[in-house]
């Protein structure tokens, strides 16, 4: 194994720098040469003398032309703000396709621009943003080379106005929303348009078809006229205060009201390095998470959504793989209150990027919880042309207190470390990608074998994708601030993939693709065995379908119950094998009316029968309403004590945006598995930039028999301050 992970990794070193793909696409960005007002006009004389791009180069359904909607972008910038003029002319007649006028909307269902910029050019890191056609704005925090998060949310305008032939975007975005270094007057920049009427993705740099239009690899230089302006003193403080009141009916307690107030604050130490400090924090505006039928073995994932932990977020929480974090930031706060905290992160020069963050959680008795602390040390330093060296440090631990009394057996150790060296590979035109880690955890009692060692590579064109990837993990390793689910195994993930296209006809590309993921004991004995076959064709109007057949092997290493319901176990060491047959089907996106589905019928465990059926509809009243239903039904036939076992789970949700500052969020969740129905009903109203008046309800049921288990509402009001 040791061999491999060696091989791998001089592998992954030996695709050596070249030069930027798309170096001859230079954009000048000029000083404006007068004020600028955020209006969707383009009457402005600030506009005089800006540069124009055009010419956009289509990504989908090919990308082997230019763009066969017309786009033109301008950009300039005063002591403040970058500005951005974007005009999206129409190649047919009649409206635009938007979901709605929530912000953060799905890329893929509404009409949109955007806008990556790379500011320290080093391809790998950056900000995104932009608007659909109806004004509803898209930002977010960009990594690993093309991935943006969404959750990232900061102050900056727009204005979009539609005419008959075009809609046009303004937008404004302040130097001290972005982080950048003052004397680099070299940046990556690429901008994106999707027109789903026509079923046409471009760039203005292009981007070969298999990869995101936010690939950093293919950004074009942004030169400047000039050095970039300092932002100036950039501190930003945002007080909340909070009033709720909650309620237990089972057992019945009586209501429990709640009154806090808490502040965050923002410190630019240099215009790319950040300093975010918080007291006494409360996550009250964030969604329910969305819940599933969980028939798995092991623990189910949930996306961090707290905005404090976003910014820089990418360099604690992408080490390692996604089912092998040493660090998930959801961890801290889950048990108990976060006190306070503080986290440093940015770059430190073009090569050098850190991340520092310390956070204090209270004290619980009743839980027998002591305070505790969470120290993470992660710094990047990057080597060839898009790929990095990081390490990562951990530490938690518990702060003695005479009140803690004697330690339950929910009382965590007394501390946990973990330790990590990571290589991050990409090439320079993004074709191989891929990463290799150890990582080491010191707890009380540990035998020693508490290592982890992984890697990854794959080769991606325009017609195949190739990836190996392997996973060793010691049985005594431990993450408590981590995502591990299982521990003490060795895993393998071969998968090939093959497209072929179609040059006339509704169909543009078919897709084959053959994968595993195997599973061992460390002595080489397999436990788990998940192959696939799977054929996609892929239509001109951005409709999938996609068939598969799949084998699967278990040897359970401990007890299961194949229902999650509590009824039986199925012994450890038994054997399962079992074949099952899936079909998926998602509709083109231009319609008013979406909808998908998925079928999987075929063996369980146990030689028992699993089928499952998934549908997800929804239907857009543009651009103020959006309604979307998803249903899960699983039909599972065992042996006694289980015999036949059905989960139901239904999720309306429904999107009242009445203007793009002005949201109105309602989510049902019923899930039989869990014997609950959830009801989450959200207002939030951004009176300023950044700035929220949130007021969310939340009711849960049981469902048999029919009686009410919790309420909960909670006001909360906070407001960004730029000092």
């Amino acid at each position: 194994m040791r061999k491999i992970f060696t091989f791998l990794w001089l592998l992954c070193a030996l695709s050596v720098a070249g030069q930027k793909k798309n170096e001859s696409y230079v954009f000048h960005m000029r000083r404006s040469a007068g004020a600028i007002r955020v209006d969707g006009q383009m009457d402005d004389a600030g506009w005089n003398g800006a540069e124009t791009a055009s010419k956009f180069h289509m990504i989908t359904p090919m990308d082997t032309s230019l763009a066969t909607v017309a786009t033109e972008v301008r950009m300039c910038y005063d002591d403040q703000n970058i500005y951005l003029l974007a005009v999206c002319h129409k190649k047919l007649s009649g409206p635009y396709m938007v979901e709605s006028l929530r912000r953060d909307f799905s890329f893929s269902k509404n009409d949109n621009f955007l806008v990556f910029i790379d500011p320290f050019d080093d391809q790998m890191n950056g900000f995104a943003f932009g608007a659909n056609a109806a004004g509803a704005q898209w930002d977010g925090t960009m990594y690993d080379g093309g991935r943006v998060d969404l959750n990232w949310d900061n102050k900056w305008s727009s204005v979009v106005r539609n005419t008959d032939k075009a809609w046009i975007l303004e937008a404004a975005i302040p130097f001290k929303t972005i982080r950048y270094r003052r004397d680099l007057r070299r940046w990556g920049i690429n901008f994106s348009r999707l027109d789903i009427r026509v079923a046409e993705k471009s760039g203005w740099a292009p981007v070969p078809r298999q990869f995101p239009s936010a690939s950093l690899a293919y950004t074009g230089v942004l030169l400047w006229d000039e050095d970039p302006p300092q932002p100036g003193a950039n501190l930003s403080l945002i007080p909340y205060l909070l009033a709720g009141s909650s309620r237990s009916h089972i057992p019945d307690q009586p209501a429990n009201f709640r009154r806090e107030i808490g502040l965050d604050a923002k410190f630019g130490i240099s215009s790319s390095l950040n300093l975010d400090l918080t007291v006494n924090p409360d996550f009250s505006q964030v969604d329910v998470d969305r819940q599933v039928t969980n028939l798995d073995r092991f623990e189910l994932f949930f996306p961090e959504r707290r905005q404090f932990f976003l910014e820089n977020g990418d360099q604690f929480s992408n080490f390692g793989f996604a089912n092998l974090r040493p660090f998930f930031s959801r961890r801290i706060g889950l048990t108990s209150p976060i006190l306070s905290g503080a986290r440093m992160s940015g770059k430190l020069n073009r090569d050098w990027r850190m991340g520092a963050m310390d956070m204090v959680t209270g004290r619980d008795a009743t839980k027998g919880l002591p305070v505790q602390n969470f120290a993470v040390l992660a710094l990047q330093r990057r080597v060839f042309a898009r790929s990095n060296i990081g390490i990562l440090a951990i530490d938690r631990r518990n702060f003695s207190d005479p009140r803690d009394g004697v330690p339950s057996p929910s009382t965590p150790a007394a501390f946990n470390h973990n330790l990590g060296l990571e290589y991050n590979h990409a090439s320079s035109n993004n074709l191989w990608t891929g990463k290799a880690f150890l990582l080491k955890s010191f707890a009380p009692g540990s035998s020693g074998n508490d290592w982890v060692h992984a890697s990854a590579l794959q080769y991606s064109d325009k017609y195949q994708t190739l990836t190996f990837q392997h996973e060793y993990v010691g049985r005594d390793y431990t993450a408590e601030v981590g995502y591990v689910p299982r521990r003490d195994y060795i895993k393998l993930s071969p998968m090939a993939a093959k497209n072929f296209f179609s040059r006339k006809g509704p169909v543009l590309v078919h897709s084959i693709r053959l994968a595993s993921t195997l599973f061992y004991t460390p002595s080489w004995h397999n436990t788990d065995n998940e192959t696939y076959l799977a054929y996609t064709i892929g239509m001109r109007s951005q409709a999938t379908c996609t068939t598969y057949f799949s084998y699967d092997f278990v040897e359970l290493r401990r007890p299961f119950d194949p229902t999650n319901s509590g009824k039986d176990t199925l012994a450890r060491g038994t054997r399962h094998r079992w074949n099952a047959f899936g079909l998926e089907y998602a509709s083109r996106p231009q319609r008013l009316l979406t909808y998908g589905f998925s079928l999987r019928s075929g063996g369980y465990y146990a030689q028992g029968n699993r089928l499952n059926l998934t549908t997800s509809i929804g239907y857009r009243f543009q651009p103020y309403l959006s309604i979307a239903l998803n249903a899960s039904y699983d039909d599972i036939r065992l042996p006694k004590p289980w015999n036949r076992t059905t989960f139901l789970l239904v999720g309306p949700r429904i999107d009242l945006t009445l203007t793009n500052k002005l949201f109105i969020t309602g989510f049902l969740q019923y899930n039989d598995q869990l014997r609950n129905m959830n009801i989450n009903t959200r207002l939030q109203w951004r009176y300023r930039p950044a700035s929220d008046l949130f007021i969310v309800y939340t009711d849960n049921y049981l469902t048999d028999p029919f009686l009410v288990r919790n309420r909960a509402i909670v006001l909360k009001f906070n407001y960004w301050w730029n000092m």
